[in-house]
């Protein structure tokens, strides 16, 4: 007898985002067919991948490259990740060919655009959410400060503190040292604990080394790891936030460097328009052995 639907086990891919290689980036697990998969399932697949996303198309018009895509941690559900989509977007870029796609997330549309290079490598260009930043509260501060055994003298007073959002909510702390940002060893169920009470996705950790390039770590005991080792969803919310404070006059290209203390290394590119609150994330995914 064959299987059911429900019970067929579906190809889960394996990808690297934000690299050129598979041994850097951030992991993601990606499903291209899902629609029979119900949210218990794709739970139990996400925690047995064991990525901090892994990606679920659930609908699929390939004619008009539109798709709905939801994302698990292997502990519950968010409604947008960066590094998951682009690696899904290369995934279906590398089948369907390049072009715009359109993903329908529980935080509205993302339209991703992909193309390829001479050597047929897959670029992909999420635009997020509007994006929008408010300064955190020092009670905020003071419990997370307290969760990653920081001091306020450990932070940037130049790069204040906010809760910056496209798509979900990040907390947003600059070290004023690299050092600091390498010295990371956090209470990670105090932290978890402050981050599902006030509703943030990863605590955004950032070190700038200079005004077009920063460096970046990203706690995230909510969804059951340590640790994102390229992170495009605070990617964009960093850029809203930068675009908030101020800093961003003309149309600005950055680049975050992220898990290097890791061991795999990642590399976005941010673009800010100080007339537009969508922010840009770019980045290369590529195939990784299962």
């Amino acid at each position: 007898m064959n299987p059911t639907p429900e019970a067929r086990t579906p190809e889960v891919l394996h990808y690297a985002a934000f690299t050129t290689t598979p041994t850097g980036g951030n992991p993601a697990g990606v499903v291209l067919d899902a629609q029979a998969l119900d949210e218990q399932r794709m739970l139990a697949i996400a925690a047995e991948t064991g990525y901090s996303e892994t990606a679920f198309l659930t609908t699929a018009d390939t004619a008009q490259r539109r798709f709905t895509i939801r994302y698990f941690s292997p502990l519950a559900e968010v409604d947008f990740c960066g590094h998951a989509t682009i690696a899904t977007a290369v995934a279906l870029a590398e089948r369907i060919g390049p072009g715009e796609l359109l993903f329908g997330t529980r935080a509205g549309d993302i339209r991703v655009d992909t193309a390829t290079d001479d050597h047929g490598a897959v670029h992909a260009t999420l635009t997020s959410v509007p994006a929008h930043s408010r300064p955190a509260s020092p009670d905020e501060v003071v419990t997370a400060l307290d969760a990653l055994h920081w001091d306020r003298a450990d932070l940037d007073p130049a790069l204040p503190p906010h809760i910056a959002f496209a798509g979900n909510d990040h907390l947003v702390l600059a070290a004023a040292s690299r050092a600091r940002l390498a010295d990371l060893h956090y209470d990670f169920d105090a932290l978890g604990a402050v981050m599902r009470a006030a509703g943030w996705t990863t605590v955004h950790l950032v070190w700038r080394e200079s005004e077009h390039r920063f460096h970046a770590r990203d706690p995230f005991p909510i969804g059951g790891v340590v640790e994102d080792p390229a992170t495009g969803a605070a990617a964009a919310a960093f850029g809203g936030y930068l675009r908030t404070l101020g800093l961003i006059r003309t149309a600005t290209t950055l680049t975050i460097r992220q898990g290097e203390d890791l061991g795999r290394p990642s590399d976005l590119t941010v673009r800010i328009d100080p007339d537009d609150a969508r922010i840009r994330v770019s980045g290369r995914a590529v195939r990784m052995a299962a």
